[in-house]
């Protein structure tokens, strides 16, 4: 099985890839689409859409597993954060994905047994499960790579 990770953001949107061969994990790729500030929010989406598509078709993956947007202080934040997510899942949906859908406290909870992990500790956790010298960076590619592995361990039989 191949798992495309999605964490959302506009400025900075996290892809990781894993395939689960024989309950092995490995890494496939993982990066970061990154848009530019003060770009129209059309535009970025639009930048999100065809990045996203590419990736999907260069990797070819089975399913897609992507972050639920939680609770956010900042309303803006949430709305923009929204959009990337919204248009991740279009890309996927459009190349015939199934998606599942994964809470912080969820993915927290599963790569690292602790709900309220730290960036750091969901980091070193990514490392060690897919057995990577380094940790991915940025956070955001780590955070993707947390959502497939997610996706992984909650589905298995």
């Amino acid at each position: 099985m191949r798992i495309i990770g999605i964490d959302p953001g506009t400025g900075i949107l996290g892809f990781g890839v894993i395939d689960v061969i024989k309950g092995k994990m490995t890494l496939v790729d993982a990066g970061v689409v990154k848009t530019p500030a003060h770009t129209p929010l059309d535009e970025r989406l639009e930048d999100i859409f065809d990045s996203l598509t590419e990736i999907i078709a260069e990797t070819k993956p089975d399913c897609m597993s992507i972050e639920k947007l939680f609770f956010a202080q900042n309303v803006t934040t949430a709305m923009s954060v929204s959009h990337a997510r919204g248009v991740a899942m279009l890309a996927g949906r459009k190349a015939g994905l199934p998606i599942a859908e994964y809470t912080p406290l969820q993915i927290k909870q599963t790569v690292t047994g602790y709900g309220k992990a730290d960036k750091k500790q969901v980091q070193e956790m990514v490392r060690i499960q897919l057995g990577l010298t380094k940790i991915p960076e940025p956070d955001d590619c780590a955070d993707a790579l947390a959502a497939a592995i997610t996706h992984y361990l909650m589905t298995r039989v």
